[in-house]
């Protein structure tokens, strides 16, 4: 029997990843702070050492072709949140994290697609205002839902 007490998911991906080391980092994060689910947006994802925990043995990962692939593959009654320093963005330690929600990180040398831009329901940001590396950046948003009582899927 499936206890329901605890609902609630998250998935996290990276709009346009420029390199997969960053991937490989972010899935094992991932994996190890309860995401149900990783993905990228255009770009296919290349088996990475930073992936020491073989963490395609616990969530799997999903590549979109483009944004529109991704977003109309989003599930039902789900947050998209666009992790972007911007002036509407709330900041990450006032943020109430939704019970279901897809964060979106953007590749450090351009952020956020247009597109993505467009569509997030919600921002959030980080301290400072300099940028992060997209894996350390993921890493700490799940460890900032975690810390808030959302528990994941699961924990290796």
């Amino acid at each position: 029997m499936n206890d329901l007490s605890s609902k609630g998911y998250f998935g996290i991906g990276i709009d346009h990843p420029t390199t997969a080391h960053n991937m490989g980092t972010l899935w094992r994060s991932a994996a190890i702070l309860g995401a149900s689910f990783i993905f990228t947006i255009d770009k296919q994802y290349k088996e990475q050492s930073t992936d020491v925990l073989q963490s395609w043995k616990y969530i799997p990962l999903y590549n979109y072709k483009d944004f529109d692939h991704f977003y109309g593959s989003m599930p039902r009654d789900c947050f998209l949140v666009g992790v972007e320093m911007l002036e509407k963005s709330t900041p990450i330690v006032a943020y109430e994290h939704p019970e279901r929600c897809i964060y979106l990180l953007g590749a450090e040398n351009n952020g956020l697609s247009a597109p993505a831009l467009k569509r997030c329901h919600h921002y959030v940001q980080l301290p400072g205002n300099q940028s992060l590396n997209v894996a350390s950046a993921g890493s700490i948003v799940m460890y900032d839902r975690l810390s808030k009582g959302h528990v994941g899927h699961h924990q290796v």
